[in-house]
């Protein structure tokens, strides 16, 4: 018999103690953007394809079900990138599935369908058209367009034995009255999934629920239930997680996100933070010890610094300085009680992603504090090294280094004399 989950007791909950739930059933999929959208932030590097080969492999190690390998349509590099992450997926039989983003027309399905038939990877085309008013009002677009450039692209793509995606852009911002029949030609010209976007960012979590319920309200009034609703938010007004996590709630089935929030502007969803929260949610079990390395590499291969406070991925995600945090942290350690130390004062286990709680030493800090890093580091914790080095941190502006610490223990018998004969 299991021992008992001590979260059940020590934890309150407060969704399952009201009204609002979060109720979803079933595993939510996800589909990785950062070799893509990722790639279209004005900022980073496009990385060469050995790296992207790299950041794949992480992908396919945090259980994530499909990735965009980018744009083949739009030049040869970005063709031939394509399809050496399509051939890599095939060759080490990864779990992983490609999918590639074009535009509605042929000429951008048919590089995904010639890459599906080269590397023998099961290819998804997402093709996109722009949908919004204010899209169509810039472009001079008249309905009879979009619908006709939206049954050609997916019938196109279907005859090419390509499953595909239709993805409306700024779907957020469309009427129902032009989603419905595109969404229905979609439909109807054999398109498997159908992917509503927050494309400027401009959505709030409880526009995208009203959004996602109705897409799917339709879907089963055409009698297509079984075609699957993604999600593919930006974060322009930073809700672009409560949003993604809004759409799960209301019935997306696999949702879009990137690494570091890479993306076009201000980025996407980060896919570090879907991984977690929908792990804490209980609708992903994946192991996710491979987090920080995925980090670490979108970082490197995009030029995307970490910032210290990213969380989850950020050196100060579990670290703590202040005397009431630490001392609650040290009290679970000294109980040996690896859960109730990360768990007392942190939202999510650093053990998750193969990390540790830190109790760091600075201005804000207790005796505590200095106690256990002088006991990490080796140090005898004396009333006299304790007194020195706390002396030190709160005289400093920020954490202590370990050579500051090791400095101010070394010193404490001569800087305790000196105060000693000072009061004397």
């Amino acid at each position: 018999m299991s021992d008992p989950d001590p979260s059940a007791s020590l934890i309150h909950d407060w969704v399952l103690a009201g009204p609002h739930r979060f109720e979803v059933q079933g595993r939510v999929m996800l589909n990785d953007e950062t070799l893509r959208d990722g790639l279209q932030s004005p900022s980073v590097t496009d990385p060469p394809a050995e790296r992207k080969v790299e950041i794949l492999h992480l992908m396919n190690r945090l259980g994530i079900e499909t990735a965009c390998v980018g744009l083949p349509g739009a030049g040869e590099r970005q063709r031939a990138d394509a399809e050496r992450l399509c051939l890599e997926m095939a060759r080490e039989r990864l779990r992983i599935t490609p999918n590639c983003a074009g535009r509605t027309l042929q000429r951008d399905i048919e590089p995904m369908a010639d890459i599906a038939q080269r590397t023998g990877a099961p290819v998804e085309a997402c093709v996109f058209i722009g949908s919004s008013p204010i899209r169509l009002h810039t472009e001079g677009w008249e309905m009879e367009r979009l619908l006709r450039h939206t049954a050609d692209a997916v019938a196109f793509g279907v005859k090419q034995g390509l499953k595909v995606m239709y993805v409306t852009e700024d779907t957020v911002r469309t009427p129902p009255a032009t989603l419905e029949p595109l969404l229905r030609a979609a439909v109807e010209a054999g398109a498997s999934r159908v992917c509503l976007c927050d494309t400027a960012g401009a959505a709030i979590p409880e526009g995208v629920m009203n959004l996602v319920g109705w897409v799917a309200g339709l879907l089963q009034s055409l009698g297509a239930g079984e075609v699957g609703i993604d999600w593919h938010g930006h974060r322009d007004r930073g809700l672009g997680l409560a949003n993604t996590l809004a759409a799960v709630r209301a019935g997306a089935s696999r949702v879009h996100g990137a690494g570091l929030a890479a993306g076009e502007r201000v980025g996407n969803t980060a896919m570090e933070l879907l991984l977690v929260n929908l792990r804490l949610l209980g609708l992903r079990d994946d192991d996710l010890g491979a987090l920080p390395a995925y980090a670490e590499a979108v970082s490197a291969a995009l030029g995307i610094p970490i910032p210290p406070n990213a969380p989850v991925v950020g050196q100060d995600a579990f670290r703590t300085a202040t005397g009431v945090h630490a001392a609650a942290v040290i009290k679970a350690r000294e109980r040996g009680d690896a859960w109730l130390a990360d768990n007392v004062y942190s939202g999510v286990p650093a053990s998750w992603i193969g990390r540790e709680q830190v109790v760091d030493v600075g201005p804000m800090s207790g005796a505590s504090n200095v106690r256990h890093a002088l006991g990490r580091l080796g140090l005898p914790a004396t009333e006299r090294t304790v007194t020195a080095v706390l002396r030190a941190a709160k005289s400093s502006d920020r954490v202590l280094s370990e050579a500051q610490i090791r400095q101010a223990a070394d010193a404490a018998p001569r800087s305790t004399l000196l105060g000693q004969d000072h009061h004397e």
